[in-house]
Order: C-alpha cells, then sequence, then structure tokens
C-alpha cells in the first residue's frame, strides 16, 4: 500500500481506504465489521470513514466498538465523520451547519466512536441558510478545542469551497483541506473539471467514493438486479435506473477486455483508475465481507499499470456514457 499526502496538509492516507456507508448497521453487525477493518488494517488502510448520518448513528457506535476491541495505537490510524444531515429532528437538528449544531454533533460522534478525536470532519453538504463565516468559524473552533485535526467538505461546489477558504484566510483560521465528492467512470466531472484549479491554487486533497457507481462498475447489473445487491435494497431504490441502464452496462462489459489483459477485475480496474488520478489522495471502497476487502484492495496492484496507452482505450470505451 503506497500512502499519500491530503493534499497540501502534512496528512498521510493509504492510497486505498475503508468506508462504512451503507453497510454498518444495515448489513455488517459488529462481528463482521471488526473482520473487514482489520482485513483492511492487514493490507495497510489506515484511514476508515464514516459520517453521523449513516444509519442514523449506528454506523460509528459499530466503528467505535471495533476500534475498542482491536486496540490500535492511535497514531497509526485516521478516523473521519460527517455532518450535516443529523439524526434527531428540531429546527437546529437537522440540515444545517449552524454552530449550535456543529458543537453538539463533534461530541456526540466522539461518545460513539469512543474516542477523544477525529482526524478528519467534513461538512456533508453546503448549507445556503447558514452565513458561510459562521461554518468557518465552528470548523476553526472544533479543531482549535482537539476534537478534530483537519476539516474539509464533501459534495461543495468549486465556488462554495473557494469561498469558505478566503473566509478561513482573510481571519487566519483553520481551511479546508479536503473536498469528499463522487467519483468513478461515469461521474468525472466535477473532480476533474469543476475543481481543476482548486488542486494548485489552495491545495485542495481528495478522498472519493463510489468508485464502483454503487455496483455498476463490477458487471453485477449487466443481466439484471442480484438479489443480495445494493440495488436490492428497498431503501437504495434511487439508485436503480443508473444501475440498469442500458448503456453504461454495455460500456462495464467491454470493459472486461481491458481488465483481462491487465489481470485484473472489472472492479478492481475501476478503483484502480480513480486512484491513478495524482489529484486523489485516497479512494474510499466498502465491503460487506472480507473476500471483497481484499478484491477491492488488490487495485492497489494495478495502479501502475495504468500507462497513457490503457487510459486512452478506458476513455474510448467508456466515451458513449457522457460523464456526470
Amino acid at each position: 500500500m503506497n500512502y499519500r499526502r491530503l493534499g497540501r496538509s502534512g496528512l498521510k492516507v493509504s492510497e486505498l481506504s475503508f468506508g462504512s456507508w451503507v453497510t454498518y448497521g444495515n448489513q455488517l453487525d459488529t462481528g463482521a465489521a471488526r473482520e473487514c477493518m482489520a482485513a483492511a488494517w492487514d493490507r495497510g488502510v489506515n484511514f476508515f470513514d464514516n459520517a453521523q448520518v449513516y444509519a442514523a448513528g449506528k454506523s460509528e457506535e459499530i466503528m467505535g466498538e471495533v476500534l475498542a476491541k482491536l486496540a490500535w495505537p492511535r497514531l497509526k490510524f485516521i478516523v473521519s465523520t460527517k455532518f450535516f444531515w443529523g439524526i434527531t429532528d428540531g429546527p437546529n437538528e437537522k440540515n444545517t451547519l449552524n454552530r449550535k449544531y456543529l458543537l453538539d454533533a463533534i461530541d456526540g460522534s466522539l461518545k460513539r466512536l469512543r474516542l477523544d478525536f477525529v482526524d478528519l470532519v467534513y461538512c456533508h453538504r453546503p448549507d445556503p441558510s447558514t452565513p458561510i463565516e459562521e461554518t468557518v468559524w465552528a470548523m476553526h473552533d472544533m479543531i482549535e478545542r482537539g476534537k478534530a485535526l483537519y476539516w474539509g467538505t464533501s459534495e461543495w461546489s468549486a465556488r462554495e469551497i473557494m469561498e469558505a477558504w478566503q473566509v478561513a484566510d482573510k481571519h487566519h483560521l483553520r481551511k479546508p483541506v479536503v473536498e469528499q465528492p463522487e467519483y468513478n467512470l461515469f461521474h468525472r466531472n466535477r473532480v476533474e473539471r469543476e475543481y481543476a484549479r482548486l488542486y494548485e491554487d489552495i491545495g485542495l486533497g481528495l478522498t472519493t467514493w463510489s468508485p464502483l457507481a454503487s455496483g455498476l462498475l463490477t458487471g453485477k447489473y449487466r443481466k439484471g438486479v442480484p438479489p443480495d445487491s445494493r440495488g436490492a435494497i428497498p431503501r437504495m431504490k434511487f439508485l436503480l435506473e443508473g444501475l440498469t441502464d442500458k448503456a453504461k452496462n454495455e460500456a462495464v462489459g467491454k470493459l472486461e477486455t481491458v481488465a483481462k489483459e491487465l489481470d485484473c477485475s472489472v472492479a478492481q480496474l475501476a478503483i484502480a483508475w480513480c486512484a491513478r488520478n495524482p489529484n486523489v489522495s485516497t479512494v474510499i471502497t466498502g465491503a460487506s465481507r472480507v473476500s471483497q476487502v481484499e478484491e477491492n484492495l488488490r487495485a492497489a496492484e494495478v495502479i501502475p499499470k495504468f500507462t497513457p496507452a490503457v487510459m486512452e482505450r478506458i476513455d474510448a470505451l467508456t466515451s458513449v456514457v457522457p460523464p456526470a
């Protein structure tokens, strides 16, 4: 496993990491989560991603219990969480980035994670109803109080990120150092175009999610929706249209030829393709069993095989689907 700096910060994250969205508290109990996290750790993963809203806090509880049982040295692993949607009802408890919510949310997450601090904390979505100055000050204070080490954003526009950075710069506050966007072969524009100037201008790092496009890039949806897949979960119904898209599934089929030449699966090719981008600090992977963890992380061996010629072939095979 290689380790990359998180943007221009000094923090180093494994180029492939492990996240808990969808699985923890839904498909994985504490025992299975422990096995998957241990398998990832044994293969060099040092970054574990989470969020307050995942399984309404249960995901953080499970990860916290696992971390307590595994008892890894705190300096050796990195944990993140994210805030915006909230998990309780009230005018200052949902869909906000106001100061009251943020400073309460971090305390709840730390309790569930059984940690004194998190390494990364994200504003999970932008909040147009709260002044950006208020949010930036709250994130700064969160770090100054020792409850987080770095902060960033998730699915913010380039304009919103730059605005937050400028507020922090003006007032000599802790600046956002990372963004967590969706990034895969079918979802590329934001990372490759919209954020292009931010990498050089402010040193933005990326912890990207959904490298397999919710499972589409494994090839499992080419013949319909498997009963044990994410697409079959009732609450994930909103993904079905994309997962069963004919053009995308045909493109996935064409990628099998390239994957065979690289001696890997289509899933490993898709993960490695994301990680080959020099602006990506880490690619967050997910799994519901140890065998999936092992398969996904073998993508690290494929990254060096991405020559310019391979990249051109992949672009040509997927160009039939306009990237989002």
